[in-house]
Protein backbone atom coordinates (compact mmCIF):
# COMPACT_ATOMS: atom_id res chain seq x y z
CA UNK A 1 0.00 0.00 0.00
CA UNK A 2 1.31 3.36 -0.94
CA UNK A 3 2.65 4.88 2.34
CA UNK A 4 3.33 8.53 4.02
CA UNK A 5 5.86 10.59 2.46
CA UNK A 6 5.50 8.89 -1.02
CA UNK A 7 4.50 10.76 -4.49
CA UNK A 8 1.15 10.62 -6.09
CA UNK A 9 1.58 7.66 -8.28
CA UNK A 10 0.66 8.99 -12.15
CA UNK A 11 -2.86 7.53 -13.64
CA UNK A 12 -5.35 8.21 -16.40
CA UNK A 13 -9.09 7.35 -14.98
CA UNK A 14 -12.19 7.41 -16.55
CA UNK A 15 -15.38 9.88 -14.55
CA UNK A 16 -18.52 9.29 -14.09
CA UNK A 17 -19.03 11.19 -17.51
CA UNK A 18 -16.83 8.83 -19.60
CA UNK A 19 -14.44 12.42 -19.62
CA UNK A 20 -10.21 11.19 -18.98
CA UNK A 21 -9.19 12.64 -15.40
CA UNK A 22 -5.16 12.86 -15.46
CA UNK A 23 -3.33 12.79 -11.81
CA UNK A 24 -1.62 15.56 -13.09
CA UNK A 25 -3.73 17.89 -13.30
CA UNK A 26 -3.90 17.87 -9.47
CA UNK A 27 -0.29 19.39 -8.61
CA UNK A 28 -0.11 22.41 -6.75
CA UNK A 29 -3.35 21.31 -5.43
CA UNK A 30 -4.11 19.57 -2.13
CA UNK A 31 -5.50 16.29 -2.56
CA UNK A 32 -7.87 13.59 -0.90
CA UNK A 33 -8.26 10.17 -2.92
CA UNK A 34 -10.69 7.93 -1.33
CA UNK A 35 -11.22 4.09 -2.40
CA UNK A 36 -14.53 2.34 -1.88
CA UNK A 37 -15.41 -1.46 -2.52
CA UNK A 38 -18.67 -0.86 -4.58
CA UNK A 39 -20.81 1.58 -5.48
CA UNK A 40 -24.54 1.90 -4.19
CA UNK A 41 -23.50 -0.63 -0.95
CA UNK A 42 -24.57 0.62 2.24
CA UNK A 43 -21.47 1.79 3.70
CA UNK A 44 -19.75 3.20 1.03
CA UNK A 45 -23.06 5.11 0.18
CA UNK A 46 -22.84 6.67 3.96
CA UNK A 47 -18.97 7.54 3.16
CA UNK A 48 -19.75 9.30 -0.03
CA UNK A 49 -22.52 11.05 0.91
CA UNK A 50 -20.68 12.28 4.30
CA UNK A 51 -17.98 13.54 1.98
CA UNK A 52 -20.10 15.49 -0.50
CA UNK A 53 -22.50 16.80 2.97
CA UNK A 54 -19.03 18.41 3.92
CA UNK A 55 -17.88 18.96 0.51
CA UNK A 56 -17.81 22.95 1.04
CA UNK A 57 -15.74 22.66 4.20
CA UNK A 58 -13.22 20.24 2.52
CA UNK A 59 -13.09 22.51 -0.29
CA UNK A 60 -12.58 25.54 2.01
CA UNK A 61 -9.54 23.62 3.27
CA UNK A 62 -8.06 23.24 0.08
CA UNK A 63 -9.04 19.98 -1.01
CA UNK A 64 -9.72 18.71 -4.19
CA UNK A 65 -11.51 15.41 -3.80
CA UNK A 66 -11.86 11.95 -5.98
CA UNK A 67 -13.50 8.85 -5.24
CA UNK A 68 -12.60 5.82 -6.98
CA UNK A 69 -13.97 2.00 -7.33
CA UNK A 70 -13.71 -0.70 -9.75
CA UNK A 71 -17.28 -0.29 -10.87
CA UNK A 72 -18.11 1.16 -14.44
CA UNK A 73 -19.05 3.99 -15.80
CA UNK A 74 -22.54 3.35 -15.73
CA UNK A 75 -22.73 2.58 -12.05
CA UNK A 76 -20.86 5.33 -11.31
CA UNK A 77 -22.50 7.54 -12.80
CA UNK A 78 -25.78 6.48 -11.52
CA UNK A 79 -23.86 6.62 -8.37
CA UNK A 80 -22.89 10.06 -8.22
CA UNK A 81 -26.34 11.11 -10.33
CA UNK A 82 -28.50 9.34 -7.21
CA UNK A 83 -26.72 10.74 -4.70
CA UNK A 84 -25.75 14.65 -6.16
CA UNK A 85 -22.20 13.62 -5.33
CA UNK A 86 -19.85 16.39 -5.40
CA UNK A 87 -16.84 15.31 -6.62
CA UNK A 88 -15.41 12.54 -9.91
CA UNK A 89 -15.72 9.26 -8.95
CA UNK A 90 -13.35 6.91 -10.84
CA UNK A 91 -14.25 3.91 -12.66
CA UNK A 92 -11.29 1.80 -12.42
CA UNK A 93 -12.53 -1.45 -14.02
CA UNK A 94 -9.23 -2.25 -14.76
CA UNK A 95 -7.98 -2.00 -11.50
CA UNK A 96 -4.81 0.02 -12.78
CA UNK A 97 -5.00 2.77 -9.99
CA UNK A 98 -6.28 0.25 -7.35
CA UNK A 99 -3.29 -1.42 -7.81
CA UNK A 100 -0.50 1.61 -8.24
CA UNK A 101 -2.34 2.49 -4.83
CA UNK A 102 -2.07 -0.89 -3.53
CA UNK A 103 -5.42 -1.28 -2.19
CA UNK A 104 -6.48 -5.11 -4.00
CA UNK A 105 -6.04 -6.93 -1.38
CA UNK A 106 -7.48 -10.36 0.62
CA UNK A 107 -10.03 -9.52 2.59
CA UNK A 108 -12.35 -11.92 4.57
CA UNK A 109 -16.02 -11.33 5.33
CA UNK A 110 -18.13 -13.83 7.27
CA UNK A 111 -15.34 -16.38 7.01
CA UNK A 112 -15.11 -16.17 3.24
CA UNK A 113 -11.60 -14.95 1.95
CA UNK A 114 -11.47 -13.10 -1.77
CA UNK A 115 -9.78 -10.01 -3.42
CA UNK A 116 -11.34 -6.54 -3.16
CA UNK A 117 -10.74 -2.80 -2.13
CA UNK A 118 -9.80 -2.19 1.11
CA UNK A 119 -11.47 0.91 2.44
CA UNK A 120 -8.89 4.01 2.09
CA UNK A 121 -8.39 7.48 1.99
CA UNK A 122 -5.04 9.41 0.69
CA UNK A 123 -4.04 13.14 1.07
CA UNK A 124 -1.75 14.35 -0.62
CA UNK A 125 -0.22 17.74 -0.19
CA UNK A 126 0.27 20.54 -3.08
CA UNK A 127 3.40 18.86 -4.42
CA UNK A 128 2.13 15.54 -4.58
CA UNK A 129 3.34 13.94 -1.88
CA UNK A 130 1.34 11.68 0.23
CA UNK A 131 1.00 13.65 4.32
CA UNK A 132 -1.87 10.86 5.20
CA UNK A 133 -3.06 7.79 4.87
CA UNK A 134 -6.50 6.33 6.46
CA UNK A 135 -6.89 2.98 6.71
CA UNK A 136 -9.53 2.78 9.41
CA UNK A 137 -12.24 4.81 7.86
CA UNK A 138 -15.18 5.38 9.22
CA UNK A 139 -17.82 5.79 7.28
CA UNK A 140 -20.42 8.40 9.08
CA UNK A 141 -17.24 10.61 10.09
CA UNK A 142 -15.05 10.39 6.99
CA UNK A 143 -14.78 14.41 5.84
CA UNK A 144 -14.07 14.97 10.12
CA UNK A 145 -11.34 12.72 9.84
CA UNK A 146 -10.00 14.02 6.69
CA UNK A 147 -10.27 17.70 8.40
CA UNK A 148 -8.70 16.79 11.92
CA UNK A 149 -5.32 15.72 10.09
Amino acid sequence: MLKKGEKLPEFEGVNQDARKVNSSKFFGKKLVIFFYPQANTPTCTVEACNLSDNYSKLTKAGFQLLGVSADSVKKQKNFHSKFALSYDLIADENHDIIEKFGVWQEKTTFGKTYMGIVRTTFIFDENGICTDVIEKVKSKEAAAQILEL
